[in-house]
């Protein structure tokens, strides 16, 4: 008998879309199959959400609910902001993060939550991967984007464009050794690695900047030299397009939207968010609380199944990369 991983589920901000599209991803028999699924979330949120027409959580032996009670209906609207409902998608995070600390969960996947809600609760709040970095004492994390066409790992994610460009070798050396070690968990065991660079056709020689040398070249010199498959900088308006036809399988993006551009251009319903340098693996869909269509039973379960199926097949392989 085939022993299914467990993996926990938070429902993201109860005002937002969360609870919805993880009830209509577990209610997916090809999905439920798959793992043994702990949602974390209220009870009478998603009580709420089966009485206005959304699938309920499906009678199954092998999905249960962790309801902490930290908020009802009474106390928000849904697809209004609310700091009780930024304080509760927290809550449930943390409740997330030491299920798979403590080694009842080998992954979590993380609905959207709302980061002025979070921050109207008091909180200080970038981002899902930040605050599980600092919650499990992690120093060194990154964003990698997923979907069928393309992956992306990014240097910086949530900094102004100005400090992203204040760029340092060791970072983006790390980078790409994170980037090839999620690579093997997805299977891929010697990847192909291509680095963009930052600056317009990668500095053409210093001709548009010299931080193409300075900084992405030794970067990409020095993982050669530890065994990694690695190419760059290479000029980011022909990157994309060169991985997309098969030529690299893992692209890594100097900053934020020079990743997330091509990959939601691409597949936006079907792209998902991985956090790397963690102790445990969390994937997470790649969209909003989308609080104009909350309660109208329409929003696409699409990503958060495809970053259900990302976490069982990540649980299943090694980290360490095969050089």
């Amino acid at each position: 008998m085939t022993i299914l991983p467990a993996i926990a589920i938070t429902v993201g901000d109860p005002a937002g879309i969360g609870p919805e599209v993880v009830l209509k991803a577990l209610n997916d028999p090809s999905v439920a199959s798959l793992a043994s699924w702990i949602v974390v979330g209220d009870a009478a949120v998603l009580k709420a959400l089966e009485a206005a027409g959304t699938p309920g959580l499906p009678n199954l032996p092998n999905v249960r609910l962790v309801s902490p009670g930290f908020i009802n209906p009474a106390q928000f609207r849904t697809g209004e902001l609310s700091p009780a409902c930024g304080r509760a998608a927290l809550e449930y995070i943390r409740m997330a993060v030491q299920l798979c600390v403590r080694g009842e969960a080998a992954a979590m996947v993380t609905a959207p939550v709302n980061k002025e809600a979070i921050t109207r609760a008091g909180e200080t709040f970038t981002g899902h991967t930040e605050f599980i970095a600092r919650l499990c004492g992690a120093r060194d994390s990154r964003m990698l984007l997923v979907n069928d066409h393309l992956r992306v790992v990014h240097v910086s994610t949530h900094v102004g464009l100005r400090r992203a460009c204040e760029l340092d070798a060791g970072r983006v050396l790390r980078t790409i050794e994170l980037g090839g070690e999620a690579m093997c968990r997805l299977g891929i065991d010697r990847p192909r690695i291509a680095v963009c660079g930052l600056n317009p056709h990668a500095g053409e020689n210093g001709l548009f900047g010299d931080e193409d040398s300075q900084f992405i070249l030794p970067a990409v010199k020095a993982a050669q030299s530890a065994g990694l498959a690695c190419q760059g900088p290479l000029p980011a308006d022909t990157v994309f397009l060169r991985a997309l036809r098969g030529e690299y399988d893992l692209v890594v993006a100097m900053y934020h939207d020079q990743g997330h551009i091509p990959m939601k251009l691409l597949d936006f319903e079907h792209t998902v968010n991985v956090s790397l340098g963690l102790p445990i693996i969390r994937t997470s869909v790649d969209h909003g609380t989308a609080f104009d269509i909350v309660g109208r039973n329409k929003a696409d379960p699409a990503s958060m199944k495809a970053a259900l199926r990302l976490a069982v097949r990540m649980a299943a392989h090694p980290a360490s990369p095969k050089l």
